[in-house]
């Protein structure tokens, strides 16, 4: 899971992958706050990662910048709002309790909301992977519908994601993580 920050510093120890990014990254992040603080929307938003669900990619306490959209390939690591499950229950869909947010909507609507880090493993018009995804073998279609995505947890033992619930909606998506990349 991860919690939307307002204003995530960088630290020591996050590793750099290019020459410049973490000057690039900050000052995308100065001129995001300052439009935030005003209460316009921004396109970077800095998440917190909680929980053991993306190790070894990402750890608990490990800040990430989200580039918000939805532009997403197989592979990409992205934020999404979390489901309301109760795996006590044993459901066997995700649904939500209030309505997907706009693509624009404001750091305080964002910051009201539960996200979790997933890795894309299936977009619309994508084989549907019924061998590595339970919730989806037995699906009736051949390929992903449009408007869904499959999403998956690097550590399956710890994760929510489309191995218990199926599809998820791409209108759920917050963004695509930009920094820093997974390890």
């Amino acid at each position: 899971m991860t919690s939307p920050l307002p204003a995530p510093a960088l630290t020591d120890g996050q590793s750099v992958h290019r020459p410049g990014t973490p000057t690039l990254c900050a000052a995308a992040v100065a001129l995001s706050l300052g439009w935030a603080a005003l209460g316009f929307w921004v396109p970077i938003v800095g998440v917190t990662v909680r929980g053991r669900s993306m190790e070894h990619a990402y750890h608990d306490g490990d800040r990430v910048f989200v580039y918000r959209g939805t532009n997403i390939t197989p592979g990409r690591i992205v934020v999404v709002e979390r489901p309301a499950i109760s795996m006590e229950r044993q459901e066997s869909a995700a649904r939500w309790d209030c309505p997907a947010l706009s693509g624009t909507a404001g750091t305080r609507a964002v910051s009201t909301r539960q996200w979790m880090i997933k890795r894309v493993a299936a977009v619309s018009g994508d084989p549907v992977p019924r061998t590595t995804v339970p919730a989806l073998a037995e699906a009736e279609e051949e390929r992903v519908p449009p408007g869904k995505v499959v999403l998956l947890g690097d550590n399956r033992a710890f994760s929510l994601d489309s191995g218990q619930v199926g599809y998820f909606p791409a209108n759920r998506l917050l963004g695509t993580v930009f920094w820093p990349r997974d390890r």
